[in-house]
């Protein structure tokens, strides 16, 4: 049973990685196919923007929803039924020819994204428990990955389709050459195939099937009934909640949107600044733009293994501590071309390992469940959306200024303000903690107290022996010295005088009586009966 358990734990595994694998080339797969889809529609690249916006709104709707909805249903079922709506919007997408159903294919598409990003990371807490930080590095390496391999795809059908296309124009010119149609002729000439939805419909329909099998291992997984287990799990460790849980949750949430943001709006805008103001060639500028994205991928990989030793907080002080260096580096002395490519590539690295780390550190001090899982999710997408526009209209109204490398500064500088007060918060001792500290030491000085009685007790009876002992004593010769004295009165005294004496002694009391009885006692009597 040991051994099913573990098989079932690296299935899970393997379909959540699987999983985000798909969500990184359905993210990425938008930015070389968004001239055919403005094509597609019949609109202009620049008319079609806000379907960017749609499915970042949708991203975010669905990591509220699936937040929500993963505390209160199984949560492989609501995966799988998560990716059908992926499979289902990007299956849709060639065949759309409206801006607005294009807008609200995509805003589905972004929420059943939110809905797996949330669900993915919390389901792979409940899977490992304290083991998860290799496997929450895992996670995110593959969902990197997606994201590389997505532009490659979609080059590679687009590529085919161009030259097809490229192929029928030269035919045509060529026909056109050699005879000149006649009016019958040109009216039977078919129309011009649009190759804006062929273009389009491979890249689409792979990433769709691929998600598709996906969705199937989930239903699966649904079937063999394998989040009981870790919904059980999570239950049972609802009473470990930090004292200070949600201040903790919040508190990720903005070092999340910080780092997020940065992340993202390095990688969108060093390629400009490469151009702008480091003066570089547009192969160079693309070459350091690779050089970011391409440690950021290396070092994501390497945290699978390097998480299998060092704990979250020490990948966290590495990350913040190369990110503060690295900005540094490229806020201050860009100038220095070789501190601006070591920079790049640092501040690349730096960036790998944040968020699964955090997502680990936070679940050894409280439990992480749907709805704070959400949160994180939320706060990297509000990042991912406000930073990069805020560092853009500050770029368009200070031209002479090179924001990029400021903001990454800035950011460094936030995040490394933030950890140190989490970490102080998530250690602060519990309620339960103080009470157990109370009443162990309550015990102990009640122990101690009594220990103090028994010790005060035995003391005082050794005390009372002591007296008794010199009470006997005393009296032993008192006893003696009345018997010397009676004896020297019997000597030289009368008959009658003596036997007045034992009736003295019975007016005052009798005497204390030795072991053996009173010598003195026995003559007192024998001479009163004489007399009688």
């Amino acid at each position: 049973r040991c051994a099913d358990g573990a098989a079932l734990r690296w299935c899970i595994t393997g379909v959540l990685c699987a999983s985000f694998l798909g969500l990184g080339m359905s993210i990425a797969v938008l930015g070389p196919t968004f001239p055919s889809l403005a094509a597609n529609v019949r609109k202009n690249v620049s008319d079609i923007y806000f379907i960017f916006v749609g499915r970042s709104l949708g991203y975010l709707g669905g990591s509220v929803v699936g937040g929500v909805l993963f505390d209160c249903m199984n949560a492989t079922l609501l995966l799988a039924l998560s990716m059908l709506g992926t499979t289902a919007g990007l299956y849709a997408i060639p065949w759309c020819k409206n801006s607005l159903l294009l807008t609200v294919l995509m805003s589905v598409i972004g929420g059943s994204m939110g809905i797996l990003d949330t669900g993915g990371n919390v389901l792979l807490l409940n899977t490992w428990g304290a083991e998860a930080g290799p496997h929450l590095q895992a996670l995110h390496f593959s969902f990197a990955a997606g994201a590389f391999l997505a532009p490659i795809l979609a080059k590679l059908a687009l590529g085919d389709s161009e030259s097809e296309e490229l192929a029928g124009a030269e035919k045509t010119n060529q026909s056109v050459l050699k005879s000149v149609p006649t009016a019958s002729a040109a009216s039977t000439t078919p129309a011009p195939k649009d190759h804006h939805n062929e273009e389009l419909l491979w890249p689409y329909i792979i990433i769709g099937t691929y998600i598709l099998f996906i969705a199937i291992f989930f239903f699966v997984l649904y079937s063999k009934g394998s989040s009981a287990r870790d919904k059980s799990k999570a239950s049972a460790q609802k009473g470990r909640l930090a004292k200070h849980h949600w201040a903790l949750v919040g508190l990720l949430f903005v070092f999340f949107l910080f780092y997020v943001g940065a992340e993202v709006t390095y990688g969108s805008y060093v390629f400009t600044y490469a151009l702008v103001f480091a003066e570089m060639t547009e192969s160079e500028a693309a070459a350091l733009n690779s050089v970011f994205w391409g440690a950021f991928a290396a070092c994501r990989a390497a945290a699978i293994f390097g998480a299998a030793f060092l704990s979250p907080a020490t990948m966290i002080l590495m990350s913040l501590s190369c990110s503060a260096a690295s900005s540094t580096a490229l806020a201050f002395f860009a100038h220095y071309r070789a501190l601006l490519w070591a920079g790049t590539a640092v501040y690349g690295a730096s960036m790998a390992t944040v968020f699964p780390s955090g997502i680990s550190w936070i679940e050894q001090y409280t439990v992480v469940e749907g709805k704070s899982a959400c949160l994180f999710v939320v706060g990297g997408a509000l990042g991912e959306m406000c930073i990069p526009a805020a560092v853009g209209y500050l770029q368009g109204r200070f031209h002479h200024l090179p924001v990029t490398p400021y903001a990454a500064f800035a950011t460094s500088v936030m995040t490394a303000l933030l950890f140190p007060v989490m970490y102080k918060l998530a250690n602060a001792p519990q309620e339960s903690d103080v009470k157990e500290v109370s009443d162990s030491e309550t015990q102990k000085a009640l122990l101690s107290n009594s220990r103090l009685t028994e010790d005060e007790e035995d003391e005082e009876e050794e005390r009372e022996w002591n007296d008794a002992d010199f009470e006997v004593i005393e009296m032993n010769d008192k006893l003696k010295n009345s018997l010397t004295d009676t004896s020297c009165r019997i000597a030289g005294h009368s008959p009658a005088q003596v036997s007045l004496q034992p009736h003295r002694d019975d007016v005052l009391g009798d005497p204390p009586v030795l072991a053996g009885g009173s010598p003195g006692r026995q003559n007192g009597n024998v001479d009163w009966e004489k007399s009688e």
